[in-house]
């Protein structure tokens, strides 16, 4: 098989013709030409398949194109959605993402910090398993920038983190809405700062006194907590869950005691996860931390300050969404018209 000659910039500068440094020019969208010749001679690089060299584009931008994705999510939950949408953001660009699980290992996040930095990369994006603890490697005084999407990152930094407070005002709403008053939160741990959030701001619209169980992130603490709830003589129509896998396990378990969900008591997860949300009987109304338009937004301003532009630090919050399925009824309410509700089948 013969291969294929690459197209060059003076293939692509003699078929449009101009001369190979305004072809260059027009195609990094720099020097002064007309709006009709930098056009030319995009389209006819396109019809071409001219591929910019990436050396060569390094050299004289005095760039890599590349960006390092650092994280110790290394089951994925959350940093595959968050990177899904780095990559978005950044793939027009032409830059590429280098990905590096570090565990919770500080040895190996400075190797892996190292590589990056002997790669050359434009730029590092920190990202996480929970928003109140760093990564277990010091990114302070790096020669290149740093944005901390799904993590703690420090006071002076570009930090995104999506609106738990907001997510669990949606979810205790629909709930409300729905005719459900009488309300329980069963939720993770109280060391997260998540679970804070968004205990409060269920009590906030639920009541003072409603109440709030804490354990594991686990199926087997939803089975739990409806066997503690079930033992008593007040028992709920509405649960607001702290993640999906709670909730599933709290349907799990309704259904085990012939409760019918939603009929007698609706359930609301917390993240989306899909696997877990779509999977459960009934489907699971649920609270998206939007990680994918995070990402986005991480991989917009990795780019912002790899360039040199000036960009405000501190911490960004994303809005939540919630996601209507089976588990509180089919029905979609007003927020919907608000763009802050999904429904699905």
């Amino acid at each position: 098989m013969v291969k294929a000659e690459r197209i060059r910039i003076y293939d692509v500068a003699r078929m449009a013709g101009v001369s190979v440094a305004t072809a260059s020019k027009a195609l990094n969208d720099t020097g002064r030409m007309t709006e009709e010749t930098r056009a030319r001679v995009k389209e006819t690089a396109a019809s071409l398949g001219f591929r910019p060299n990436a050396m060569a584009r390094a050299l004289t931008s005095q760039r890599s194109f590349t960006i390092g994705l650092l994280t110790n999510d290394t089951y994925g939950r959350f940093t595959l959605p968050v990177m899904a949408g780095i990559n978005e953001a950044l793939i027009d660009q032409g830059v590429s993402v280098f990905l590096c699980g570090i565990e919770d290992d500080a040895a190996l996040g400075k190797i892996h910090v190292d590589a990056m930095l002997d790669k050359q990369v434009d730029g590092i994006i920190a990202t996480g398993k929970r928003i109140d603890r760093r990564l277990p490697v010091d990114l302070s005084n790096l020669p290149v920038p740093v944005v901390y999407a799904f993590t703690q990152g420090p006071d002076d930094a570009v930090t995104l983190v999506s609106d738990d407070a907001l997510g669990a005002h949606l979810a205790t709403e629909h709930l409300l809405d729905r005719g459900r008053r009488k309300l329980v939160h069963i939720t993770g741990p109280e060391s997260f700062a998540s679970v804070s959030a968004r205990s409060t701001a269920f009590r906030t619209l639920a009541g003072a006194g409603a109440s709030v169980l804490h354990g594991p992130w686990s199926e087997a603490w939803g089975h739990e907590a409806i066997d503690r709830l079930w033992s008593g003589s007040d028992v709920p129509d509405g649960i607001f869950c702290g993640n999906d896998q709670i909730a599933r396990g709290v349907v799990d378990a309704l259904r085990e005691r012939g409760v019918p969900v939603p009929e007698d008591v609706s359930v609301i997860g917390f993240d989306n996860w899909e696997i877990v949300s779509a999977a459960t009987r009934p489907p699971l109304t649920t609270i998206d931390m939007n990680l994918k338009e995070l990402g986005r937004e991480a991989g917009r301003l990795i780019l912002e300050l790899a360039e040199g532009k000036p960009v405000e630090p501190g911490i960004r919050t994303l809005p939540c969404k919630l996601v209507v399925r089976q588990s509180c009824g089919c029905e979609i309410f007003a927020a919907q018209a608000q763009g802050r509700v999904t429904h699905e089948a």
